[in-house]
């Protein structure tokens, strides 16, 4: 499938839409803060940070700012770019749908637009797209088998130790602070824009798996799926394992409780295998035949057909 010249400037204009709420957030909050070292410390979850009130932002809108940027450039220079833009406009919506019930009227205000935008992603990806009907256009390459299948093994490595993890505060924590924990009720302290921490394990779960198992089926939106996955995980990795220099735990696991040494070791892992699953995935994808052309064919099917555009 390829994605009409109307449908990848219509998604790129959207997620370029996407990029400005985030980023004008993310100004705001460095407004606040005045030095983005202390921006930085307070995503990765150094909250003794002094701000006047509460973080609108969290880790997860750089990631998405990274990710609508990502998507604009596929959206004009490819057009394969449908399923990028497929895989940003899911989880966008995903992330934002807690906004509805926020209390804070600019972070209602600001998820109205941002899943009315995803929204519109994901339709324009989904209508805007074609068969490759002439010779010279080709269909989307497949991951390659071996980096597929190790990044799938990675992701779904990912995706358990978030569902082991929710399962552990489950048990530990009373019956009301795990119910807040996917709600957003008054117990949990969260930045305005952010998620539930239950609901963006669920979202995490949900995402990793799905590129996990388009990894190992070698699907064609596998690559986007994977890469958007990976660029949560690496940011989640890497925030946990600052969160651990900054505390000088990382070489006292020894001294920690076993929860604690646990969640260390967890972000190592997300870190490494984050970045593994992008250096796996980014690569070119496995050569495919040329529409038209067959391995037992001896010559490309006789004219007429229809020529290259400039021919």
């Amino acid at each position: 499938m390829t994605v009409t010249r109307p449908a990848r400037l219509t998604g790129a204009a959207l997620c370029a839409a996407l990029a400005l709420i985030a980023a004008v957030w993310i100004l705001q909050d460095l407004a606040e803060l005045g030095s983005p070292a202390d921006l930085a410390r307070y995503w990765t979850g150094d909250h003794r940070v002094l701000i006047r009130g509460r973080s609108a932002t969290s880790l997860i809108d750089p990631v998405l700012l990274a990710a609508y940027a990502a998507a604009v450039v596929a959206a004009l220079r490819s057009r394969h770019a449908a399923s990028a833009l497929a895989a940003v406009g899911t989880v966008t919506l995903a992330l934002r749908l807690p906004g509805l019930w926020a209390h804070d009227s600019g972070a209602l205000v600001t998820a109205l637009l941002e899943l009315a935008l995803a929204a519109g992603l994901v339709l324009t990806a989904a209508v805007g797209r074609r068969r490759a009907d002439v010779p010279y256009e080709r269909e989307p390459t497949r991951p390659r088998t071996g980096p597929a299948i190790a990044a799938g093994v990675l992701l779904a490595l990912a995706a358990l130790l978030v569902t082991l993890w929710e399962l552990y505060w489950a048990g530990e924590l009373p019956t009301e602070f795990t119910v807040d924990r996917f709600t957003g009720g008054r117990s949990v302290v969260k930045a305005v824009l952010a998620p539930p921490p239950g609901w963006l394990s669920v979202i995490a779960v949900a995402l990793y798996g799905t590129a996990a198992v388009s990894c190992f089926l070698r699907a064609r939106h596998g690559r986007a799926f994977g890469l958007l996955a990976a660029a949560f995980l690496t940011a989640g990795g890497a925030a946990g394992v600052a969160r651990a220099v900054r505390y000088e735990t990382l070489t006292r696991l020894g001294d920690l409780t076993s929860a604690g040494s646990a969640d260390i070791l967890t972000s190592v892992f997300e870190l490494l295998a984050g970045l593994a699953v992008l250096v796996l995935l980014a690569g070119r994808g496995a050569p495919a035949a040329a529409p038209g052309h067959h391995p037992a064919a001896g010559a490309p099917p006789a004219p007429p057909y229809a020529r290259p555009p400039g021919w």
